[in-house]
């Protein structure tokens, strides 16, 4: 969510917003890919506590805004984002440092469909992150109308197969017990829960509603890497109000960090 915006004088091509009702300053392309409020949810609903020192891996972390939302609210979580473009991953850089976090948020160039061994190039240990998290991309080419922007159309187009690829990623990274958070298009449920099957349990399906009384549009799921425990759906969050305004807890989210509760 961009609260406000002014262009960069010295690099022309981005634009300098505040998120979290300014706790955190995003430099990010004027026209290309630019976070919107899904980033937000995505790292309000992952369960790092302050005082426990957890780990936390977001794949594909764009310009950094969910990984630096968590390092904001999770005042001693060590971040490593995961990002496929060199320029991306530079601006995660940039915003790190630009909000004083650079030494809990590490950003890695490195493609998470690439398997093994891009995981060791990258110098990432399996297994090692107490909370893995993602907000893969949703559109498909031949299905959905891509940008003519290359870094655009490339961070939010996906291959077939490539969310399988993705929650494999999430899954090697994980540790035993670790969580996993998701945030995507409500119509992909099915797929998302078939894939996390026999790897992560204790699923809880938190959906995002534009108004009262619409379809959700978007789906946090989150679960832990081992449990048996059952799946459950959530009430979930009523996001706008009728007059289009933010809804109190949409707020609370989009403006005073406060987290969401997802796996019981």
């Amino acid at each position: 969510m961009t609260i406000s915006s002014a262009k960069n004088n010295a690099t022309p091509e981005t634009t300098q917003d505040a998120f979290l009702d300014g706790r955190l300053t995003i430099v990010q392309p004027s026209s290309g890919p630019r976070a919107a409020i899904d980033a937000l949810f995505l790292a309000a609903a992952v369960p790092a506590e302050s005082g426990r020192g957890h780990s936390v891996l977001e794949a594909g972390t764009g310009t950094g805004v969910a990984s630096l939302a968590i390092c904001a609210r999770v005042k001693d979580a060590a971040v490593t984002g995961v990002e496929i473009q060199g320029e991306l991953a530079a601006l995660a850089r940039e915003n790190a440092a630009l909000n004083g976090f650079a030494d809990r948020c590490r950003i890695v160039e490195a493609d998470v469909t690439g398997g093994a061994n891009e995981i060791e190039r990258a110098g990432l240990v399996r297994e090692s992150y107490d909370h893995v998290a993602a907000n893969p991309p949703f559109y498909t080419p031949g299905r959905h109308r891509l940008s003519a922007d290359p870094l655009t159309a490339r961070a939010y187009s996906a291959e077939p197969g490539d969310l399988r690829k993705w929650v494999r990623f999430l899954t090697t990274m994980a540790a035993p017990r670790a969580s996993v958070t998701m945030i995507h298009r409500a119509e992909c449920l099915g797929q998302i829960l078939e894939l996390m099957a026999g790897r992560f349990g204790a699923l809880a399906v938190y959906p995002l509603y534009p108004r009262v009384g619409a379809p959700a549009k978007r789906i946090l799921v989150q679960g832990i890497k081992g449990s048996r425990a059952p799946l459950q759906l959530l009430p979930g969050m009523v996001l706008h109000e009728t007059n289009g305004d933010y809804t109190q807890a949409a707020n609370e989210v989009l403006r005073a960090m406060a987290g969401l509760t997802l796996c019981q």
